[in-house]
């Protein structure tokens, strides 16, 4: 006589649970649980005009993260010139808007490309240190614009066209603010879905591995690079519309909040695990914290500091996490 047992499946969290329970949103859910508690005391939080404010900050600093976070995941750190590849590119966008807006559109974009893409050429062909190769670059980056500019600001043609649609609000919302969106949605669809992406998480969790298995690493990392000169141009020429005026000294800490919401989003520094759309995420989560801490009265050296602090902590957690993980 035979008898029959049945099983039950064991009980497999779903994948949108999976996504939720994953340790690289500690941090993001950890400092929004904080930004809560600490805004209900902050006068003029969370008012509309304060809300647009913050938002607008984050479409600056979340483009150039989606860029970053292209570098981070191949394992090769990060970019110390982007802050000054946005300045340039506001610039050179409202001199050549003598030439036509598509034009100096196209032109700012190639240029923002063209910059990074030598940068990642140099650190992935020579394997040299990206500190160093971007540090240098920021450095000669500066020194060209100086030069050509003697130092003054730039500013766009008396008669030139019409850009005022980059700053002015649609909807309610500041323009920047759907390029965002667009591009962090496209960023997250081409390390998902490309072989691009595929290739540069493989790339940043074993690079001997990755040179064992003939992957094209100066390829792979020029094009990372050249992804963040492209976003680094975006939100230069959005800058540019904004400020009607371009210096070097426009983009602020915009290299240090960039790094800043792709760390804090949980994108690996070691590189090979991330996401573009947890940096988005991070770079929403810094600018209110920045926000808030001003609002509160305190100035931006200490704002800075309480980044610098939030950024170490995270690292920290996710290097643990990383370990205990490879551990088990």
């Amino acid at each position: 006589m035979s008898t029959s047992t049945s099983v039950k499946p064991a009980l497999v969290p779903s994948r949108s649970t999976r996504s939720f329970l994953n340790p690289r949103w500690l941090p993001i859910i950890v400092l929004a649980l904080v930004l809560i508690v600490f805004s209900t005391q902050t006068h003029g939080f969370y008012s509309l005009d304060n809300a647009k404010v913050v938002i607008n900050s984050a479409s600056i600093v979340g483009i150039i993260a989606v860029g970053v976070t292209a570098i981070v995941l191949g394992g090769r750190l990060f970019s110390l010139s982007v802050g000054t590849t946005v300045a340039i590119c506001a610039m050179f966008f409202l001199y050549s808007l003598r030439v036509g807006m598509v034009l100096a559109i196209l032109l700012t974009l190639l240029l923002g490309v063209v910059v990074l893409a030598l940068q990642g050429w140099l650190v992935g062909r020579l394997r040299a240190n990206p500190i160093i190769v971007t540090i240098g670059a920021g450095a000669l980056q500066e020194g060209v614009v100086t030069w050509v500019t003697g130092g003054v600001s730039v500013y766009p043609p008396a008669h030139g066209p019409s850009y005022g649609f980059l700053a002015a609000p649609l909807f309610g919302l500041p323009f920047p603010v759907y390029v965002f969106v667009v591009v962090a949605v496209l960023g997250e669809i081409v390390r998902r879905r490309t072989v691009f992406g595929r290739q540069i998480m493989l790339m940043g969790e074993s690079l001997p591995a990755a040179r064992a298995s003939a992957l094209p690493i100066t390829r792979l990392t020029t094009m990372a690079f050249a992804a963040a000169g492209l976003t680094a141009a975006v939100a230069g020429v959005l800058l540019g519309a904004f400020n009607q005026s371009g210096t070097l000294t426009t983009t602020g800490t915009l290299t240090y909040d960039s790094i800043a919401a792709v760390l804090v989003g949980g994108t690996a520094v070691t590189g090979g695990t991330g996401s573009v759309l947890r940096s988005a995420v991070g770079a929403l989560v810094i600018a209110a914290i920045e926000d808030m801490l001003l609002l509160r009265g305190y100035s931006s050296p200490v704002a800075l500091l309480v980044l610098g602090v939030i950024v170490a902590c995270v690292v920290v957690v996710n290097h643990l996490t990383r370990r205990a993980k490879e551990a088990s």
